[in-house]
């Protein structure tokens, strides 16, 4: 019987050796690099100062959060020895950490000290936050409460507790936007309010200004409509009108508070703020406390809820984050101190 010898041919070595390094990498350097992608989009808009459309709008408002994917893709650049990569990481990593400072200057008033005032905000979604929302004033005691999301009974409720139809009238003035749902929206005072123009928009902004012991002080409510895919045009024309409105007198102390459904990451809300406004959380240190979702995932949210004030008028003492139940949204309790303008 004749054997037979079979050889064994090995492959021949692939003569490409740049094709032999993407295949060693494989699936770990693909996925670095779409997360550096992804990342880098929303960073690159938030360095061009433009909040860009669906999804980089809704994205800018959890920027601090996307530390987390680009940790990840460095990592995964770093075990697939993909070089490039990890620079693109490193240098994405530098212009999160450089984003996530806080947006302006929180120099406090050099005036004499006129007033004390202390300003709550609070979205009780659609009213269901009311109950919760009624003992935190009476906790808080504040001297002006902005409430948006208050529909008609939520009205009601606010009237019959602290208005001209409860046994002790703690807030007698109050100027409202009344309506169904997320449209009614309302300020309470201690102090007389004077009404004004509501501003424009999907939802209730009501205004007025305020006589704080002998002071006019202007309030305005803010609630843009949400940059909802499809609505981010609608949320931009409506932060502009609040911009507009705090443009429009940069003489008289200023409070522009409420859930104005944007971060310090997104361009339109930092055009708010270049009319001459501070954030009081900012003042107070508090700048990335997160306020929505409150519910669902707190620890991961973003500040979209902000008490905005003159900066050359008003310093903040201390400020209070709230959890409220029956609303995802946290309210925010801040003691402001009004000064003389020298």
């Amino acid at each position: 019987m004749e054997s037979t010898t079979i050889e064994r041919t090995d492959p021949a070595p692939d003569p490409d050796p740049a094709r032999r390094r993407r295949t060693a990498r494989g699936p770990k350097a693909w996925l670095a690099g779409l997360l550096l992608l992804g990342v880098s989009v929303v960073v690159g808009c938030r360095a061009a100062d433009t909040d860009a459309t669906t999804p980089v709008t809704q994205l800018l408002a959890f920027l601090p959060w996307l530390l987390a994917p680009t940790g990840l893709a460095l990592l995964l650049a770093g075990l697939a020895r993909w070089w490039t990569g990890v620079t693109w990481g490193v240098i994405v990593l530098g212009a999160l950490a450089w984003f996530i400072e806080p947006y302006g200057k929180a120099n406090a008033p050099a005036g004499e000290a006129v007033a004390r005032v202390r300003v709550m905000t609070s979205n009780v979604q659609f009213g269901w936050g009311t109950a919760a929302l009624i003992d935190a004033v009476r906790r808080d005691r504040p001297d002006i409460v902005f409430v948006e999301e208050c529909e008609n009974t939520c009205s009601a409720a606010l009237l019959e507790a602290f208005g001209a139809e409860s046994t002790t009238p703690s807030y007698p003035y109050r100027q409202a936007v009344e309506g169904q749902g997320s449209d009614g929206s309302l300020i309470l005072s201690r102090h007389p309010l004077k009404g004004t123009a509501p501003i424009p928009g999907s939802m209730g902004m009501p205004g007025a200004v305020a006589d704080i012991d002998g002071h006019p002080v202007r309030l305005q409510l803010a609630h843009p409509m949400p940059p909802l895919p499809g609505q981010v045009a609608v949320w931009r024309r409506e932060l502009g009108a609040l911009r507009a409105y705090a443009a429009a007198d940069t003489r008289t102390p200023t409070i522009l508070a409420g859930d104005f459904n944007a971060s310090q990451d997104h361009a339109a809300f930092r055009r708010v703020l270049d009319t001459g406004l501070r954030d009081a959380a900012r003042l107070a240190g508090e700048d990335r406390a997160p306020t929505w979702p409150a519910r669902t995932t707190p620890a991961f949210g973003t500040q979209i809820d902000h008490v905005l004030v003159s900066a050359e008028d008003f310093s903040a003492r201390r400020v209070r984050f709230h959890e409220l139940t029956g609303t995802d949204h946290r309210a925010v309790t801040v003691d402001l101190t009004l000064h003389k303008r020298k």
